[in-house]
């Protein structure tokens, strides 16, 4: 039997809305640091990839074993599908853009020479470019506090990656390749918030592999003749990036999207270098320096500040 509405204490339904509050933010929490520490790991999950197959063609089995996965889970849980042409087509914009430009983009940068360091640094660019969108296109105002979080995250960031960076590698083409990344990425956040923002994210993601897959197969094999030395660690990482990163990483940045600030979101894309710098370490032996250090200090105070919600005027 229901309770009428009346009969309701306002100091119960304050408490309760207090305590449902409570548990979002701390799933929302949640999903960020499992996004920072996936997104971090990719890098070292796709270094490891790019040596058994070149960009396209590993993207292109990236893709092709994510179809695979997705497909048992979308008959299972039967989501909902796009009501329209128009909205098909904003989904695969948006998957084009965050998959098959950005990967592809980020991928060959690293094949051609630069070094992940320079890659993290220049993408985690990302919310600068996002900031101002946002804040001329969107409307979205930025407090003082949270600019100086802006300066502050890309700063720390250059600190913690300084070490790793080392500037004769870097060609015009590769430095071409992190650019498009890094617009493509921005790009398809934005777009995605504003076109996608409503669609049933395990169909939507199905439907950006199959759209990625049918743009990247024809350049693995065209470009790149899709040679592959299949080796344990070609299969793991592709797991590690399909399952972890492509799936359960890139929703949970969309769900984050959702319910929150653009620029807060992709601030944490600041956090991603740190998380490479400090794995490659445990797991490559390659100790960051004292500037690392006070990078990630910096970094991670700039963050802070750029995710902590304005004060409530009196």
């Amino acid at each position: 039997m229901s309770v009428p509405t009346s009969a309701i204490d306002p100091a119960t339904a304050r408490t309760g809305e207090t305590a449902h509050a409570g548990t979002d933010a701390r799933f929302d929490t949640l999903l960020a640091w499992y996004f920072v520490i996936v997104w971090g790991s990719g890098f070292l999950a796709t270094k490891i990839g790019i040596q058994y197959a070149a960009p396209f063609t590993f993207l292109t089995l990236r893709y092709l074993v994510g179809v695979v996965c997705l497909l048992p889970w979308l008959a299972l849980s039967r989501p909902a599908w796009p009501a329209s042409r128009r909205e098909f087509f904003h989904i695969c914009v948006a998957g084009l853009l965050m998959h098959a430009i950005n990967l592809g983009g980020s991928h060959y940068a690293q094949y051609l020479g630069i070094s992940a360091g320079i890659v993290a640094l220049i993408l985690a660019t990302q919310p600068l470019l996002t900031a101002v969108f946002a804040h001329r296109v969107l409307h979205q105002r930025l407090n003082p506090p949270q600019w100086l979080g802006v300066a502050l995250g890309l700063a720390g960031v250059a600190l913690v990656v300084w070490h790793k960076v080392n500037v004769e590698a870097v060609s015009w083409a590769s430095l071409l390749a992190v650019g498009i990344s890094l617009a493509a990425i921005t790009a398809g956040t934005l777009y995605q918030r504003a076109f996608c923002s409503a669609v049933d994210l395990r169909s939507a993601s199905l439907i950006q592999f199959v759209a990625s897959l049918l743009v990247l197969a024809p350049l693995a094999w065209t470009v790149e003749g899709f040679v592959v030395r299949w080796r344990w660690p070609l299969l793991f990482s592709i797991l590690f990036l399909v399952v972890l990163a492509s799936i359960l990483a890139v929703n949970a940045l969309h769900l984050l999207m959702r319910h929150g600030h653009a620029t807060r979101v992709t601030s944490l894309f600041y956090l991603t270098p740190i998380v490479a710098v400090l794995l490659e370490w445990r797991m490559f032996g390659e100790v960051p320096s004292w500037l690392s250090a006070i990078g990630i200090a910096v970094t991670c105070a700039g963050v802070a500040l750029v995710c902590r919600p304005p004060r409530a005027r009196t």
